[in-house]
């Protein structure tokens, strides 16, 4: 089956799920997804693992919903806006960073994040510890009321799946090859005559842009914005769900914020549910231990899922279609051998 086929098929899925799952789940897991992605455009295709994208996420989303709240700019306006914030402050971050390599990269990264979080903690529009509330969704194009959960989840499908989409258009561009052969064989890629630090330039702000898409889409799908978002432990969640999922994969980062995210919120459901069948009690305290369920998701996929669960899956199907392929070699090679 063919990838756009699959393709259709997911998004015919994703269009029917709101029946059946509660839709501001599916939003917050989309925008999440997103993240991931963006994520891993930087560190699965161009080799940087950065420590500083929850600053650009958490940025995106409080200034989206400033300007939507205080200023009354409409929903496309402010996602703009964040974008363009994050794309900015990304263009700043790699400008710093990007002549540093390994461990001293994802260090400065790190210690400029941190700077822009406490810079949110003490700003007065960000509300400090108790966050920005109240960000209105408003209507889309002064038409489409977006106060509808449903109608809402349809536009964070549409600006997932477009996302999505161009992310696969980078990766398959002639872009996308230069960024791999950055990572896999820098001093060669320089040998060719290509600036890879320019290259690593702009792949830093393009995943900073669409990491902003996502945060700013995000404040409006919650209606509030938190410094959390902000704080390094957001860059390490995503790492974790990057990894989970399949580091290099276009579908692994999706993989990973789905299950990472069904850990934090459906946990104790889980735990409540294998208590009552199992009649083990302290299954059902499982919803006080996410972080440590969590931990044991990461040890696990390390020690048994090196690729994660994506890229395992792909190497799996690698391998069978090559046994497939020399074992039908073989028979053939065996008929034409046997007397007629």
């Amino acid at each position: 089956m063919s990838k756009i086929a699959l393709g259709f098929i997911a998004l015919c899925g994703a269009i029917a799920l709101p029946s059946v799952i509660y839709p501001v789940l599916l939003m917050k897991v989309m925008c999440f997804a997103l993240f991931a992605c963006s994520f891993n455009l930087l560190i699965g295709f161009t080799g940087l693992l950065s420590f500083g994208h929850a600053a650009l996420f958490g940025a995106s989303g409080y200034l989206a919903g400033y300007t939507s709240r205080e200023l009354g700019i409409p929903i496309e306006g402010s996602i703009v806006l964040g974008v363009l914030t994050s794309s900015v402050l990304g263009f700043l971050m790699a400008g710093l960073a990007i002549r540093r390599k390994g461990i001293y990269f994802t260090m400065i990264t790190l210690a400029l994040a941190q700077m822009i979080y406490f810079v949110f903690l003490q700003a007065p529009f960000t509300g400090g510890e108790d966050g920005m509330q109240g960000i209105p969704r408003g209507k889309l194009f002064g038409v489409i009321d977006l106060s509808d959960d449903l109608v809402m989840y349809y536009v964070v499908l549409i600006i997932f799946a477009l996302a999505f989409a161009f992310i696969a258009r980078i990766v398959h561009s002639p872009f996308g090859h230069i960024l791999r052969t950055v990572k896999e064989n820098e001093p060669r890629a320089i040998s060719l005559g290509y600036d890879a630090d320019r290259y690593k330039l702009v792949a830093f702000v393009l995943s900073a842009a669409l990491t902003g898409l996502a945060g700013a889409t995000k404040a409006f799908v919650l209606g509030f914005e938190t410094l959390v978002d902000v704080h390094w432990q957001m860059s390490g969640l995503v790492v974790l769900m990057t990894l989970v999922g399949g580091v290099g994969t276009l579908t692994g980062p999706i993989v990973g914020a789905i299950i990472i995210l069904i850990l934090e919120n459906k946990l104790g459901e889980i735990g409540e549910f294998l208590a009552k069948l199992t009649r083990i009690e302290w299954l059902g305290a499982l919803g006080e231990s996410v972080t440590i369920v969590t931990g044991l998701t990461f040890i696990v996929c390390v020690l048994l899922f090196r690729r994660g669960v994506v890229g395992e899956l792909n190497a799996f199907i690698l391998n069978w279609r090559r046994s497939s392929t020399a074992s039908s070699a073989r028979k053939d090679v065996n008929a034409v051998q046997e007397p007629s």
